[in-house]
């Protein structure tokens, strides 16, 4: 008798995966190498959508409004500092200098 193995959907189980906050900051930081920042800019998506949030919710508890949120992560997005800020500090994370990796 052969085995199926049932093989999980990779959205679902990137989304299952960053619920937890160790693997959200692991991403995120993955994320932040790439030269294109439109890649961070997507993986703060996904982890914002794993963790439950949406751009209403997300809008009222950084008091940015929505069509920013959208602007912001859209694929010309370009998100300002404080902006940035704010929605790490909604997903419990913060931005740090470190030592460049050499």
């Amino acid at each position: 008798m052969t085995k199926i193995r049932k093989h999980r959907n990779y959205q679902e189980s990137l989304m299952q995966d960053l619920q937890d906050p160790k693997e959200a900051l692991a991403y995120l930081n993955a994320a932040l190498i790439d030269e294109d920042q439109r890649v961070f800019l997507l993986a703060l998506k996904d982890v914002l959508e794993a963790q439950g949030g949406s751009f209403a919710k997300l809008s009222q508890e950084t008091q940015l409004n929505r069509e920013n949120l959208y602007r912001m992560f859209s694929r010309k997005g370009n998100p300002k500092l404080a902006n940035l800020r704010s929605v790490l500090h909604v997903l419990g994370c913060e931005l740090a200098i470190q030592p460049h990796r050499k």
